[in-house]
This record gives structure tokens, C-alpha cells and sequence, in this order.
């Protein structure tokens, strides 16, 4: 691949991709432990199980690495999502972004979560299950958010049948609907175990495997809850009565939801490290804010948009918030890097937020599921946990306006004028104002609500580019330039990422079986995922 323009990370980002073939090359070995450690070594000393949950942790989203984390995260989700937007032209300006999506990229989420993620709760997990309940349930709970997110990437995976090779050496795929039915149960089972000791004392071991909330195990109980109540709304859509099912005994359950917005946020603490989006935006200057965030954020003057993004210092923009349109012509890197920055994040790695919790309910509630409360209420809890969270105080104001709209959107460097532009009537920009209507119908009770959760639930791309995949909102703007060859629609958006090169060199025939439970039979961008159907 030659990254002409890309000076700096250039060479390093080539040579990643370049050796990613290596790193997947033989499924069946990273289906074992990399880590060379034995059962005897782990039940010597569970200190080393530990480590192996902080590692899972830690590689949901991944901090080191960074150029991983750019391929996994980045040049993915957080550019699909609407988030965020790359000023550097790579691979001559076709890539992920104009979706001609590159293997060496797109590859790169899979062979992560299974040789940082999945491997080490499957050890974890088999040490823990018969001697430390809880801690299997914490390995079973890290399974499923990672899991969830590989599927919600590529559709059907390697998950009930991980570590049990066919007689040939392959390893057979869930179809997606198998392996939601499957963290369905297995969210279950760890919620199951940890509901009667949600108030006692914690377990050495766990915590010391803890990196979120200090070994509490009411904490974690709430996080699985709000997860199961995550995944019932993702297949509302392909499977309502599951997802009431699900969903119903989520809201149900004695633990409760996340629900404190400075307290219960799920912020994974990788230590002195820095953040990798630091790195990537304000180092390497290879990620800036997106186009649909200034015009949404921008429109409805949102007191979040400071502690998100850095104002423009380009002289055409200068002082404002402007960010880059997905898709689009750029001839160099120069033109777009003055573009708005994101603002510098801690040392913490957020995977979801109490806000979140809100939001889920308030969809819940219109959806009429039981114990989901109101609606309003939880709107409204949900915009003030995500200001708690930002120490913005009272977000009263904000959700009682009536009249703010997302604004145009113009970008006066746009190569051919005009070329980028989203302006007034287009089917792209939203209408919607923030304050709460009980008379307004249900789509449009859904697109305040999944427009406020996507706003709340940023940095985090993946999940953001699910909704956006399962209900259309927010409303996003389309790419301008399309590289994939017919294989994805410009007005459909992009639905999914293209298995690895490498699974079809060493696991063909599932791949195949796979494919065969997609709808169309296409491994390609524009297919969509089974809880994502064609509407």
C-alpha cells in the first residue's frame, strides 16, 4: 500500500498492515492461549487470571498499539459513526472512507478480539467457573461486549464453537442470530451470579482483575444489565419478541441500570498511558471531527461541543467548530488539517455511560416494555447524566429548547464548491429539536432519543455506527466520492466490514457456511447484518 502524503506514521501504518496477514494466519493457534501460560501456571497463581481480564479490558478498545487502534476503532467505526473524519488522503484517497474497503484494515477488529479478548476470557473463564463464580461471570460479561461489537462489525462469528476445531481444522461461524442468542444466555448466566452477592464484599481476585470500578460487584451487575437491555433493542427490529423478552428482564432485574453520570460511567483506566485518539489526532494529525457533529452539535449550541472538539485554527474557519464531510475529494492533507481537533481525553477508555442507561430506557418506554418508566423522564435523565458526566450542571435549559435544529452544513475548501455542502431540504439533515413531545410520533420520539444518545455516547464509534445501522438516526450525511464498486449504495450507507483475507486462506469452508446465512449471500459492505434488515 503507498501512503505518498503520509509522512510520519506512514511507514509505521504501512508496515501494520502489511504484517497483519501473519498475525491471523492460523485461527486454531490463536485459538490457544498466547501467552504460554499453562492451567497448572494459572491455578498456581491466580494473579496471572487477573491479568488475563485486565487484558481483555484493556483490548475491547485498544490502547496499544496505536496504529492497531487506528485500523480496529478509528478508520472504522468512529469515521462510519459520523464522529469523525480523516484530513489524510490514505492509499491515494481510496480506503474505508470512500468505501473501498481494504482488507489490511478491515481485518484488523477481528484479529484483535480474538487474540486479545476472547483468548484471554476463555482461559479465565476455565480456571474461574468452579472456584470463583464471579469472576467467571466478569469474563462471560467482557465476552459478550466484545463480542457483540465483532458481530455488529462482520454478522456471524466464531463464538460458541471458539476452541472446537472441525476434524479439518476449520472452526465454524454462529450465524448472527446464534451468537445474539448466545450473549443472550451467557449475559444470563453472569447476571444470574452476581444478583445475590450484588451488595457483599468482593473477591481478591476480582479485584484485582477490575479496571473499571474497583471490584464492586453491584457495578458490574448494572453494567451486564444495561448491556442485555443494549442487545434486546439492536434485534428489535428482526426479532420483537426476544428483544421484549430480553430487554423486559434487564429492566426487571434488582440491580439496576447504569444510571450516575459520575459514578457508573464504564471508563476502562489504562494508567499513564496516553489516550490513542490523542495520539492519532494531535500527533500523528490523522483524525478530526466529522461534518454530521459540527452540524448537529453546532445547531443545537451544545454546551458538550468544547469538551469534544477544539475549535478550527484554519484561517478560512478560523474560531469555529468545522468538521470534515465523509467521503470526499481530498488532494492533500494540508487542506483539511486545520479542520477542528478533538479535544484531549484522560487516560480512561469509555465502552458505555450512564447516560446510555437513560437512553435505552426511554426507547424501552415508547416501546412500551414494562418497568421502563417514562419516557420524558428518562430522556431528560439521560441528557443530564451525560452533563453530569462533563460537569456542565444543570442540563434543564438544553433539553426544554423547542426550537434548535441541526445547522447546514458548508465547507468553503471543498475542491469543487459547493461539492460538500448539506444544506436546507436535504433528506440528510435533520429537523428534529431537542425538547421532549409526548404527541410527537414514534419515530420521532426515536430519532430525539438515539440523536441525544449518540451525542452522550461519544468517542465510542462502534456502538454509535450500530444504531445508527438499526434506526437511521442520527441523520448522517453520505460519502461524495464511492469507491466500492457497486458493492455499497451511497444513500444506504455502509452495513458492514468484509471478513479477513486470512480466514479464507485457513478457514474457507466456514467462511463460506457463513456467507450463506447472510441476506444477500455477499461478503461485501453494502450487505446488512441479520438485525439490520433491508426496511
Amino acid at each position: 500500500m503507498n501512503f505518498k502524503s503520509y509522512k510520519k506514521i506512514g511507514l509505521v501504518l504501512t508496515a501494520a498492515l502489511l504484517s497483519f496477514s501473519s498475525c491471523t494466519k492460523n485461527f486454531e493457534e490463536i485459538n490457544k492461549n498466547p501467552y504460554g501460560s499453562t492451567d497448572a501456571d494459572l491455578q498456581g497463581d491466580f494473579a496471572l487470571v487477573a491479568a488475563q481480564l485486565q487484558q481483555a479490558q484493556r483490548s475491547i478498545y485498544l490502547y496499544l498499539p496505536v496504529p492497531d487502534f487506528q485500523l480496529q476503532q478509528n478508520l472504522l467505526g468512529d469515521v462510519f459513526s459520523g464522529y469523525m473524519m480523516s484530513a489524510t488522503p490514505f492509499a491515494g484517497n481510496s480506503n474505508n472512507l470512500s468505501y473501498n474497503l481494504l482488507d489490511g484494515w478491515t481485518s484488523a477488529a477481528w484479529r484483535i478480539a480474538y487474540s486479545n479478548v476472547m483468548n484471554p476470557c476463555y482461559k479465565a473463564s476455565n480456571y474461574s467457573k468452579s472456584k470463583f463464580p464471579e469472576t467467571y461471570a466478569m469474563s462471560q460479561i467482557l465476552k459478550v461486549e466484545a463480542m457483540h461489537r465483532i458481530s455488529d462489525i462482520y454478522g456471524p462469528i466464531i463464538y460458541t464453537k471458539y476452541n472446537q476445531p472441525n476434524a479439518d481444522g476449520t472452526v465454524d461461524l454462529d450465524s448472527q442470530k446464534d451468537a445474539y442468542y448466545a450473549f443472550f444466555a451467557d449475559l444470563k448466566e453472569a447476571i444470574d451470579i452476581l444478583t445475590p452477592i450484588k451488595d457483599q464484599q468482593q473477591s481478591v481476585l476480582f479485584g484485582k482483575a477490575d479496571l473499571v470500578y474497583g471490584g464492586k460487584y453491584i457495578q458490574w451487575l448494572k453494567f451486564a444489565n444495561t448491556l442485555r437491555l443494549r442487545l434486546a433493542l439492536r434485534v428489535v427490529n428482526i426479532d420483537p419478541t426476544k428483544a421484549k423478552t430480553e430487554g423486559e428482564a434487564a429492566l426487571a432485574n434488582a440491580g439496576g441500570l447504569l444510571a450516575d453520570g459520575t459514578a457508573d460511567n464504564f471508563l476502562v483506566d489504562i494508567g499513564a498511558t496516553t489516550h490513542p485518539l490523542n495520539t492519532i489526532n494531535d500527533s500523528w494529525g490523522d483524525i478530526r471531527m466529522g461534518a454530521p457533529a459540527e452540524s448537529i452539535m453546532g445547531g443545537y449550541n451544545d454546551p458538550r461541543l468544547p469538551k469534544f472538539f477544539q475549535a478550527a485554527t484554519d484561517p478560512a474557519v478560523a474560531g469555529l467548530f468545522k468538521g470534515i464531510r465523509n467521503g470526499i475529494n481530498i488532494d492533500a492533507k494540508e487542506r483539511y488539517l486545520k479542520y477542528s481537533k478533538l479535544a484531549i481525553f484522560q487516560s480512561k477508555i469509555q465502552l458505555m455511560t450512564a447516560a446510555e442507561g437513560w437512553f435505552l430506557k426511554a426507547e424501552a418506554g415508547i416501546r412500551g416494555w414494562a418497568k421502563a418508566g417514562d419516557p420524558q423522564t428518562n430522556y431528560q435523565s439521560g441528557i443530564q447524566a451525560s452533563f453530569d458526566q462533563y460537569k456542565l450542571g444543570s442540563a434543564a435549559t438544553y433539553y426544554n429548547n423547542s426550537t434548535a435544529k441541526p445547522n447546514e452544513y458548508k465547507d468553503p475548501k471543498a475542491i469543487t464548491a459547493g461539492q460538500n455542502d448539506i444544506l436546507t431540504g436535504s433528506p440528510y439533515l435533520s429537523t428534529i429539536t431537542i425538547k421532549w413531545d409526548a404527541a410527537a410520533t414514534f419515530n420521532q420520539q426515536l430519532e430525539r432519543i438515539i440523536t441525544q444518545k449518540w451525542i452522550a455516547n461519544y468517542p465510542e464509534g462502534e456502538e454509535a455506527w450500530s444504531e445508527f445501522r438499526r434506526t437511521g438516526y442520527p441523520k448522517l450525511f453520505p460519502v461524495v466520492i464511492n469507491n466500492s464498486n457497486g458493492a455499497i449504495s451511497t444513500t444506504d450507507f455502509v452495513r458492514r466490514a468484509i471478513f479477513p483475507s486470512n480466514e479464507y486462506a485457513t478457514n474457507a469452508g466456514a467462511i463460506q457456511k457463513a456467507i450463506a446465512t447472510l441476506t444477500p449471500q455477499k461478503d461485501v459492505g453494502g450487505t446488512h447484518l441479520w438485525w439490520d434488515p433491508i426496511k
